[in-house]
């Protein structure tokens, strides 16, 4: 079973490109983040035609995040439970399913802005929202995973420089607590560094040639209990399709499952 995760910045400048990706690698369940859409707009019909079904939760042109998947798609939740609101309502930043033997999750982590921004502590409020929701299938038998852009680098080594970032979000202790907290529920980072390459990066600003630079930031994460760890065969980032025109400024990343 291959699942992942994919930052695409507006599914529908990106639409060409994820049909042929999805068809190339086989990929069997898709978590979408920044579909910058309604879920009216979603390419629903588009993707059935490929084999998908699809779980949506997007309002407009900010945020949005979807499941997609040909092995299966129920119990369906949209949103994220208890999630707190950011100017008056939830965003649509998460949406989870059973996928086949899985339990998936797609999470666009807020960004955050900046340390002293109200957005920067909305982030860490929603991490906890995300925690206290998720703990019971975390510490469950069935495979679990939360996947997506998480908007926090892990650690020093998944920035390009880290000096660059001093007093910048992303890279905060209270930013990495948070995902320590995750990790308390039963959950592991599955994807190791280093991979294939010394800096596994999954995100390359537009600007400054941040990519031909491999200038670059390891955010988008795959988050999965035991039972999900120990089912892992391979994983990798796909940085072919970080290049080329039309890109978005995120690279998918793959995960392999034996389940």
């Amino acid at each position: 079973m291959r699942i992942a995760t994919w930052n695409v910045n507006s599914i529908t400048a990106r639409l060409p490109r994820l049909l042929a990706w999805l068809e190339s690698t086989g990929t069997d369940v898709l978590c979408i983040q920044e579909t910058k859409c309604t879920a009216e707009q979603f390419p629903t019909e588009e993707l059935r035609a490929l084999g998908y079904e699809s779980a949506v939760n997007a309002t407009g042109r900010w945020n949005g995040v979807a499941l997609i998947s040909r092995v299966g798609l129920a119990d369906v939740v949209t949103g994220l439970p208890d999630g707190p609101e950011y100017d008056g309502a939830q965003e649509p930043r998460a949406v989870s399913a059973t996928c086949g033997p899985v339990r998936v999750w797609s999470v666009y982590v807020p960004n955050g802005r900046e340390v002293d921004h109200e957005h920067y502590a909305y982030k860490l409020r929603w991490l906890e929202a995300l925690k206290a929701a998720a703990a019971q299938d975390a510490a469950g038998e069935r495979p679990f995973a939360i996947l997506g852009d998480y908007n926090i680098a892990p650690t020093d080594d998944d920035v390009w420089d880290i000096a660059v970032f001093e007093g910048a979000t992303h890279v905060t202790e209270p930013e990495r607590a948070a995902l320590a907290g995750l990790r308390e529920t039963g959950l592991t980072d599955v994807v190791p560094r280093p991979l294939k390459y010394d800096h596994p990066y999954t995100y390359w600003d537009y600007r400054q040639l941040s990519f031909p630079k491999n200038k670059g930031m390891r955010i988008d994460l795959v988050y999965g209990n035991k039972p999900f760890a120990e089912a892992v065969t391979d994983s990798y980032v796909d940085r072919e399709e970080r290049k080329g025109k039309g890109a978005s400024d995120h690279a998918p990343v793959v995960v392999d499952l034996d389940v």
